[in-house]
């Protein structure tokens, strides 16, 4: 991973419609997102120039702003147009892409911003591991102490930024722990998700992971138990009791940055990099290649 500042590099990012600089693409300080987390995103990952679930994340993120109660001036059709032409002009293939649209600086600068334009920018940069080492040798979780919200308080099924901010602190206190995340409980108290990516649990041949409902359902996670259900593996969708995870022999994570990363601890609970483990991140791997 580099270690140039993100807001300090050649290239170009595309912003409402256009390739600018890459130091040039700014936006004004009483920008609404910045003050009140009125802003959705999407990460996305190619391989060999092609984005993989391209359109579909495109579309997601037209159904965030949907939950956050504005519209994306700019179709799903311009999107995947723009994305390419961002990696074409970066002269990228493996890269990660960054699709981010918020409500940008207006005539309102109180909670309300109906009159504030939307904005939208897509940016692109290589990308190695999320984790590092850890993709190989297993991640080490700590448990955090916040918990993702009910569906009641905040629009848990949108990738909306105000919803990590927990995540922020979460992951930084894992990281003061000598860990590289942290695993979430939802608000009921059951199992829900790393900072950042889904978790799946391995016991007897069969694989469970939380239901996704009050968090995000994500596309590699979709993936994921596709492929599972293809190899005739066994998948339960439900609820875990944070009880459970002695009787669980093997643990992964899911996500477009983390791919699929196996994990090794959690807390005080061990895991092996199993064979199963290995045959999904292996699996996953040749099929976002394919």
């Amino acid at each position: 991973m580099s270690a140039e500042s993100y807001d300090d590099r050649d290239g170009f990012i595309w912003m409402d419609g256009r390739l600018v600089p890459w130091r040039d693409a700014n936006v004004h300080i009483l920008t609404h997102a910045l003050h009140y987390a009125s802003s959705v995103f999407e990460g996305e990952r190619a391989y060999g120039g092609r984005i993989f679930l391209s359109r579909e994340h495109s579309e997601r993120l037209h159904y965030s702003a949907r939950c956050l109660d504005f519209e994306i001036p700019f179709s799903v059709e311009e999107i995947e147009a723009a994305k390419a032409e961002v990696l074409k002009a970066n002269g990228f293939t493996d890269a990660y892409v960054r699709a981010v649209a918020w409500r940008g600086a207006g005539q309102d600068m109180g909670v309300a911003s109906r009159r504030n334009p939307v904005r939208m920018a897509i940016a692109a940069w290589e990308w190695g591991s999320y984790y590092g080492d850890a993709k190989y040798k297993g991640a080490k979780l700590d448990i955090a102490k916040w918990k993702r919200p009910s569906p009641e308080t905040a629009p848990s099924h949108a990738k909306a930024a105000g919803l990590y901010m927990i995540c922020t602190m979460a992951k930084h206190a894992a990281e003061d722990k000598g860990c590289s995340d942290a695993m979430m409980m939802d608000y009921r108290g059951y199992v829900a998700e790393a900072t950042g990516a889904n978790i799946f649990f391995v016991k007897d041949g069969e694989v469970h992971t939380p239901l996704p409902d009050c968090f995000l359902n994500g596309l590699t996670r979709q993936t994921v138990i596709g492929m599972l259900r293809d190899r005739q593996v066994k998948v339960h969708e439900r609820h875990i009791e944070p009880s459970e995870l002695e009787g669980f022999e093997q643990c992964w994570l899911t996500g477009t940055a983390a791919e699929v990363t196996p994990v090794g601890q959690i807390g005080d609970y061990n895991f092996e990099v199993g064979a199963l483990t290995r045959e999904i991140a292996s699996g996953y791997e040749k099929l976002v290649r394919s």
